[in-house]
């Protein structure tokens, strides 16, 4: 297992450094000086350009600019932002908890509502229900995320003034930021007016939410009936069946975990996409994550906050694809064995 983990590691840093390799690259296609593009700085003093050139190597040749560049993006430094002329990294920070927050209510929202109906697709018998559900799925994967958005936004905010289309919380209310995920801090907030403020961020959540969660939605019910229908097919669950167990209990205890298994390794092959439609989500309802950030950052021109959010999404894509695999690999006899086997 230690060998196996070794080479996820290895192949993390390979496809980081090719990544880092792809942006220093892009730098130089940008229609600004040089110094400009990689640290936003417009105008730098002469001892400032002469450390720029230091730091990044720039009198050099193209290795040892890329090394430079390396350098300076491994230590945390992405520049200043030319709009705002703070820190990419301290705006990055700032912005990646709420993008994590939908992202995990999201998920939350695919899998509750996910696993349900992809078991009952699997165990109904009536193909009524089990084309109904797959119609469903079919559907929703295949609606465009910003049409979806805004026809959601009319209905549920415009139209019926359900729930707010814009922002993560009211602006009457004034939550010290703590852990930066909107729903925790509001709960954790010493204000006389904390449960209204969460009601409110519950309620702002919950459109972009459902939103971005269409996507995953469709693949957990598509993949958990197809795991559902091939493991009810196994041995051993036929026979549970001969044993007299309740239906019931050999689903929750003996079928459904099996079925998730082949469902995290297929999440792990979303994010890519589950991504880009999350840009897209928080552009729509003004959702102040990484997304709107970096879309901001591009109509704008801010070339140090596109290779900053660029860099962060695609590191963290990467990351967590390759800990889902290694996490699917622990999880799956099957794969284990495969694993012991080749070492």
């Amino acid at each position: 297992m230690a060998a196996y983990l070794l080479r996820r590691l290895n192949l993390f840093i390979a496809t980081s450094m090719l990544l880092i390799g792809v942006l220093f690259y892009a730098t130089s296609l940008f229609p600004v000086d040089r110094i400009y593009a990689l640290t936003g700085i417009q105008a730098p003093t002469d001892a400032q350009e002469a450390q720029i050139i230091a730091d990044y190597h720039l009198d050099g040749g193209s290795l040892a600019q890329f090394m430079g560049y390396l350098t300076q993006r491994l230590s945390g430094d992405l520049g200043i932002s030319v709009t705002s002329q703070r820190p990419v990294a301290e705006e990055l920070l700032a912005v990646l908890p709420a993008s994590f927050e939908l992202a995990t209510v999201s998920g939350l929202f695919a899998i509750i509502f996910g696993v349900p109906l992809g078991v009952l697709a699997s165990l109904s018998k009536q193909k009524l229900t089990q084309n109904t559900i797959m119609a469903v799925t079919l559907t929703g994967y295949s609606i465009p995320v910003f049409w979806l958005g805004l026809s959601l936004s009319l209905w549920f905010g415009v139209r019926l003034g359900w729930l707010p289309i814009s922002g993560q919380i009211n602006l009457l209310y004034e939550i010290k930021p703590v852990t930066g995920f909107m729903l925790i801090d509001t709960l954790l907030s010493d204000s006389q007016y904390r449960l209204s403020a969460f009601k409110d961020a519950a309620l702002h959540i919950i459109l972009p939410a459902l939103t971005l969660s269409v996507l995953p939605f469709t693949v957990v019910v598509r993949i958990t009936r197809s795991a559902m229908m091939n493991v009810m097919n196994q041995t051993y669950i036929r026979a549970a069946e001969a044993r007299g167990l309740p239906t019931s209990k050999i689903v929750l205890r003996h079928a459904l975990p099996n079925a998730l298994i082949p469902l995290l390794k297929h999440l792990g092959l979303m994010l890519g996409p589950f991504a880009s439609y999350a840009i897209v989500v928080e552009v729509i309802f003004s959702w102040p994550g990484v997304g709107s950030w970096l879309v901001s950052g591009i109509y704008q021109r801010d070339y140090t906050v596109i290779q900053g959010g660029t860099l962060a999404v695609a590191l963290l894509i990467i990351f967590l694809s390759i800990l889902i695999e290694v996490l699917h690999t622990a999880t799956n006899p099957l794969s284990r064995k495969e694993l012991y086997a080749s070492n």
